[in-house]
């Protein structure tokens, strides 16, 4: 994996994910050309760096770590490990208040240093990743603790297409 350099984004080229918070949507690009659009879930409190915010981060960030490949849509994360456990709705009534991380994790690094990178603003120790949620969870409403939420297949469909390296844009429209 060679990690992308401010200069060169976005790329002429090659793969990137564009996040519109304000619009609450997901676009996957082939250099200029658009190739796959879906809605996302952001930051309930908002856009902002700070750790601790619960606030979605913006900025250029990029593919740190892919998580879950060959898992059952519904696994559910806790600390990037997989429980052995796939989501159901008696789970869910179990566990009312866990905010559930699903199907497959894609971590985010900031690259821009006291923006998103280093710090108090440091994306990748804020632990922000791309991950799956419940379905009866919303989309294009930011309804999250700073992550970005998607749908089972949207996400397998980016784990596919964007692997570790892969720069991602996050901004507010």
């Amino acid at each position: 994996m060679r990690t992308p350099t401010l200069a060169e984004l976005p790329p002429q080229n090659g793969g990137w994910i564009e996040i519109n918070i304000k619009q609450q949507q997901l676009c996957w690009w082939q250099g200029r050309t658009l190739q796959y659009t879906c809605s996302v879930s952001t930051g309930e409190k908002g856009v902002g760096q700070q750790e601790g915010s619960g606030q979605t981060p913006l900025g250029w960030h990029y593919i740190r770590a892919s998580i879950g490949g060959g898992l059952a849509d519904n696994a559910v994360f806790r600390g990037r490990r997989w429980t052995g456990e796939v989501f159901t709705s008696a789970l869910a009534a179990k566990f009312p208040h866990r905010d559930w991380i699903l199907t497959r994790i894609l971590w985010l690094c900031g690259l821009e240093r006291g923006v998103n990178r280093g710090g108090d603003v440091d994306t990748q120790r804020r632990f922000i990743y791309l991950h799956g949620t419940p379905p009866d969870q919303p989309m294009g409403v930011a309804a999250s603790h700073g992550c970005i939420r998607l749908r089972n297949d949207d996400l397998v469909y980016l784990f596919e297409h964007a692997p570790p390296g892969t720069p991602v844009w996050l901004h507010n429209g």
